[in-house]
């Protein structure tokens, strides 16, 4: 298991200096890459935001690249451009103002007229980008994965305590079910002021018995008991559970919440409080759960 939180940091040399790549983590329902790099190396925003979605399964990932050092190095003019304008300037020169001094300085307004050498080092740039930011998606997913065992730990001592909640639960519903039973055949014989009165007491037995048996919740029981089991399998799995565990403590939720309205009991009323905050804490444990 892995947690969305989680920081990581890499580095790889280029040219002179040095590229370094740093992802922060955080939870979010999908995935969400986010990248800022500096100017010289723009053109390869997309390609690390590649790189990094095909590593990354789910969280939002802010990734910051930043330089040191010489990496752009000196700019290279390109002089064959430079003749060419410098001979188009010469040409408009004399054919406008023959005899005019033409200013070197005219040619800093030629477009590209000095290229970077990383223009020339395309393969090196993505090479050096790629490898820091291996490294540090590596240093990510080992924090990740220890914020993921603290997790899973969490998680599996609590899946404890609503064992045993169920259990205590399991074990009060028969003595409640009996009590709600003979509540009722009470409050029908006062009702009654203990005359039948025609009424068959056989189908008043079975009325009263059908009542009280809408009580049980020896299903939501089971499908509660179903439920943990397979949270904590998925807790020891390698691959995201995230989003299952999330569906599974809806359901969970969902079968408390049935418990609770089905049994007009004190004690069981009690162990259902217990185990909605069980639930409630684990579900703020499970966002952050790839």
């Amino acid at each position: 298991m892995r947690s969305m939180t989680g920081f990581g940091v890499g580095g790889a040399p280029l040219g002179a200096g040095r590229v370094t790549v740093e992802i922060h983590g955080v939870n979010a329902r999908f995935l969400d890459v986010r990248v800022r790099m500096p100017r010289e190396l723009g053109d390869s925003t997309l390609a690390v935001e590649q790189s990094v979605r095909a590593k990354l399964i789910r969280g939002r990932f802010e990734v910051l690249v930043r330089t040191d050092g010489n990496i752009v190095g000196s700019p290279e003019l390109d002089t064959a451009r430079a003749r060419s304008a410098w001979r188009a300037l010469i040409a408009l020169r004399d054919e406008l103002a023959p005899g005019t001094e033409v200013p070197l300085s005219m040619l800093t307004a030629v477009p590209d007229l000095f290229a970077s050498p990383l223009d020339k080092r395309l393969d090196a740039v993505g090479e050096a980008l790629e490898a820091a930011t291996t490294k540090a998606v590596a240093a990510l997913d080992a924090m990740r994965l220890h914020e993921g065992r603290a997790l899973a730990d969490d998680l599996s001592a609590r899946i404890a305590v609503l064992s045993t909640v169920v259990k205590k639960v399991a074990d009060r519903v028969p003595q409640a079910v009996e009590q709600n039973h003979a509540r009722l055949l009470d409050r029908i014989g006062r009702l009654l002021g203990g005359e039948p009165r025609g009424v068959d007491a056989g189908r008043l037995e079975l009325e009263v018995a059908l009542i009280a048996d809408r009580t049980d919740v020896a299903e939501e029981l089971t499908r509660l008991r179903s439920h943990l089991l397979q949270f904590q399998a998925y807790l020891a799995s390698a691959e995201p559970q995230g989003r299952r565990l999330d569906f599974l403590l809806q359901e969970m939720g969902r079968e408390v919440n049935t418990i609770g309205s089905k049994c007009q009991d004190a004690t069981i009323a009690r162990e259902v409080v217990e185990a909605k905050a069980e639930l409630e804490r684990m579900r703020e444990q499970v966002q952050n759960v790839e």
